[in-house]
């Protein structure tokens, strides 16, 4: 049998199609169909390489005496939380506000008006280990909705007032925010096993990235160690994909040995910039080489014919979390023979007993990773993976995601300086021009030639954002004009009269409280990364109006910041932008040098423009290489190196 989601173009939608239960896309039918009947709505969000997502749809999706109450008593309705990202913000805050936690899948109640008055996450089909089953949660809730409701509509009220007052700015503004923030992740660092706090450990980029930049600027060391040796242990730990390349989602346990292990397009991108950050102020080649493996992994199995990326791989295959990605020790010596296996096993850590359910999940935990070590046999080993059983694909083209894709492979290009990159993230870029963007407005995403519906804050900021890391890294106006121009249509879309910007444009649908997001969870906030855009924007396009915009969004973000600085570090890293303008550095090529060979000298941290050849303003210094740099309104004399030595000014 089939449900009104088999004419959803959304992976996670055509998952639940042939569910007993009677699917509803979110839209005006269901809510309808609920004031119609006088029904309470039940309200399921996830997303297609969702483990637990998978793990509740077999056990109550699936069975046919749940989907009778929930058919009988309920209008269900299913959202795809990466084509939503406004439902999923709403209903998530209203899920945390109620249970003080939250997580996939979401699972709330509510009333016919979208109003929620229950929310939890996973439930069991039947009660254990002091959990409520499914199938009782669903009878008790529709006793009280017959017996009780009064009681229920007033909870849906009050939540909903609560979150109408929280959503509101009440700090003052400070201006040691990034001090506060770094002194956070001092307290909470594990400088054992790297990462904060214990298990689970998330990898969230944007953190690191904060780190070692106020590191750069502010002298604070410690800051970047932290970061660096948290990268490192990622790299080291089963979270990375020592076989096919890649980071799996997070850390399941404090080591960042046991990952869950899907893999979403967005994280990598994250962790694709934050090594090429840490290659950029370390040198250390274990950071680029892993910016590379990510990246030609994405190249490999993520990205469509016309330029896009996909979404994110499965954690699941034949049945089972993580079988694709494990191996038993005899499987080893199998595939590359008894003496060649022994060598591999003992260098990534397998062992008989395994690390993971009787299996072993490659990793290095026990020493560094060492480049090219093993090259021929992991790649052996990845074409035996990929025959021995399929993972699925989530391959619908988000626009946001995509953005960070291309940013990522824009900062891959200027520390690694091979062109393969830099031409990905181009063409990425035209396929959202092409294929997501119509008449200046952008869309969520696409698939199978369907588009998604319009964008939302995140999809322009990121991609401005994206835009505007082609600029600098390849000096094409084109880029920059385009971002101005699509940043303000965002402000015009978006902008919010209590201050900052809303999740939803002006033409976009009313929720039951106006989603505007400012904190940062596994992505940056689509604030916090407008902010950034504004600073941006205001240094490289002084002439325009970016100055006020930039400084009423960072008034507003940093009242929203006060109480927890850590949770805002893209803002904090907005900041660090505005209070310490990055360096204006024109490097015109020494005869027989290259602008890739060029571009590779200097730092992530400024703003470049490299030229071939000399110009009547830009000289080479003795026939070679000459950096010309101004910062804060003050250029230095040209030099034959970057970083300038002082004493050539001297003479």
């Amino acid at each position: 049998m089939s449900n009104r989601l088999q004419y959803e173009s959304s992976p996670y939608l055509q998952q639940h199609a042939q569910n007993p239960v009677d699917w509803y896309p979110w839209g005006k039918e269901a809510f309808e169909r609920a004031a119609r009947e006088d029904k309470p709505i039940f309200l399921s969000i996830g997303y297609s390489t969702c483990h637990w997502c998978h793990v509740m749809a077999h056990e109550s999706f699936e069975n046919p005496q749940i989907a009778e109450v929930l058919n009988r008593s309920f209008v269900s309705v299913k959202v795809d939380r990466e084509e939503r990202p406004d439902v999923d913000q709403v209903y998530m805050t209203a899920c945390q506000a109620m249970t003080g936690s939250g997580g996939w899948p979401t699972s709330l109640f509510l009333t016919p008006d979208r109003k929620p008055f229950f929310a939890g996450t996973y439930f069991p089909p039947t009660g254990r280990r002091g959990m409520m089953g499914f199938h009782e949660l669903l009878l008790r809730i529709a006793d009280m909705w017959q017996n009780e409701r009064e009681r229920l509509i007033s909870s849906a009220e009050q939540i909903v007032s609560f979150l109408q007052k929280t959503s509101e700015p009440t700090q003052t503004v400070e201006k040691n925010l990034p001090r506060k923030a770094v002194e956070w992740f001092k307290q909470m660092y594990d400088s054992e096993h790297g990462g904060f706090g214990g298990a689970p450990k998330f990898p969230t980029p944007h953190n690191l990235l904060f780190l070692m930049l106020y590191s750069e600027l502010e002298g604070d060391k410690n800051a970047a160690d932290m970061a660096l040796h948290t990268l490192k242990q990622m790299r080291r730990g089963g979270m990375y994909d020592h076989i096919g390349g890649g980071f799996s989602r997070y850390s399941t346990d404090r080591f960042f040995l046991v990952p869950h292990f899907e893999k979403m397009l967005y994280d990598n991108a994250l962790l694709i910039i934050a090594c090429c950050a840490a290659y950029s102020i370390s040198g250390e080649g274990v950071f680029l080489d892993t910016s590379k493996d990510c990246a030609d992994y994405v190249l490999r199995e993520m990205t469509d014919r016309d330029g896009g990326f996909y979404s994110a791989q499965d954690a699941d295959s034949e049945g089972g979390e993580g079988l694709y990605y494990v191996f038993g020790y005899d499987e080893i010596l199998s595939v590359l023979g008894a003496e060649t296996g022994k060598r591999f096993n003992e260098y990534y850590g397998i062992t008989k007993l395994g690390n993971f359910e009787g299996k072993n999940i490659p990793n290095r935990l026990h020493g560094d990773v060492e480049s090219g070590k093993f090259a021929q046999e992991r790649q052996t080993l990845y074409r035996y993976r990929r025959d021995r059983m399929k993972l699925h694909l989530d391959d619908k083209i988000l626009t946001a995601w995509n953005s960070l894709m291309i940013a990522a492979m824009a900062y891959l290009y200027r520390v690694s300086g091979e062109n393969k990159y830099l031409d990905a993230a181009r063409k990425a870029a035209a396929y959202i021009e092409s294929s997501l963007c119509e008449n200046d407005r952008l869309y969520v995403g696409i698939r199978g030639g369907k588009r998604a519906g319009k964008g939302f804050l995140e999809d322009y900021a990121y991609y401005c954002a994206a835009l505007i890391s082609l600029y600098s890294a390849m000096g094409d106006g084109a880029y920059l004009e385009r971002a101005a121009g699509l940043c303000r249509i965002a402000v015009e879309l978006f902008s919010d009269t209590d201050g900052g910007y809303r999740m939803s444009g002006r033409d976009g649908e009313e929720l039951v409280i106006t989603a505007k997001e400012t904190y940062d969870g596994a992505l940056p906030s689509g604030n916090a990364v407008l902010a950034y855009v504004l600073t941006r924007l205001e240094q490289l396009d002084p002439d325009g109006e970016w100055g006020t915009l930039r400084a009423g969004q960072e008034d507003y973000m940093s009242r929203e910041a006060a109480q927890y600085p850590a949770g805002h570090c893209m803002f904090l890293l907005a900041l660090l932008f505005c209070w310490n303008p990055p360096p204006k550095i024109t490097a015109v090529c020494g005869v027989g040098e290259d602008a890739q060979t060029v571009l590779r000298k200097l730092p992530l941290y400024a703003d470049i423009t490299v030229l071939p050849d000399e110009t009547a303003d830009y000289r080479r210094l003795d026939g070679g290489t000459a950096f010309y740099v101004c910062r804060n309104h003050t250029c230095l004399p040209p030099s034959k190196t970057y970083p300038p030595v002082v004493e050539e000014f001297s003479r």
